[in-house]
């Protein structure tokens, strides 16, 4: 058994509010998630320069380098945006949750999740604004 798995059994599956919800195989799909949105925005970026877009079309860079930004924040600090707007936890198989329960828990996962939203948002603009402003 995995030490993931035995946590669980034991009752302690690593559950920390606004710090973690999410085990290991989470973390794994949003790291996939990350290189994804990683190899989008590249696809993107050279099919503008390839048409010769303009500054303003190149912005369109920082939709998925901000959901890259997102998969790779969440898999790094072991929490899910997502989840924690659903006021849900994970520490099992993909798909299978448990629900917060405790208010001041959730209010915690929503204030980290709100951070990790931000930070996505931030890291996505800045690389479309940097794509827009490399001359071409």
């Amino acid at each position: 058994m995995t030490d993931a798995i035995l946590m669980i059994e034991d009752g302690q599956d690593g559950y920390r509010p606004g710090g973690c919800n999410i085990g290991p195989d989470e973390i794994r799909k949003r790291n996939a998630a990350g290189v994804a949105a990683a190899v989008a925005t590249v696809a993107l970026a050279a099919g503008l320069i390839a048409i010769g877009a303009p500054a303003p079309a190149r912005l369109l860079v920082a939709l998925p380098a901000a959901g890259s930004a997102v998969g790779f924040l969440q898999a790094r600090s072991r929490f899910c945006l997502a989840f924690a707007v659903a006021g849900v936890r994970n520490f099992g198989p993909v798909g299978s949750v448990v629900r917060i329960e405790d208010r001041a828990a959730h209010r915690a996962d929503l204030v980290a999740a709100t951070k990790i939203g931000m930070e996505s948002v931030a890291i996505g603009a800045v690389v479309g604004i940097v794509f827009a402003l490399l001359p071409v």
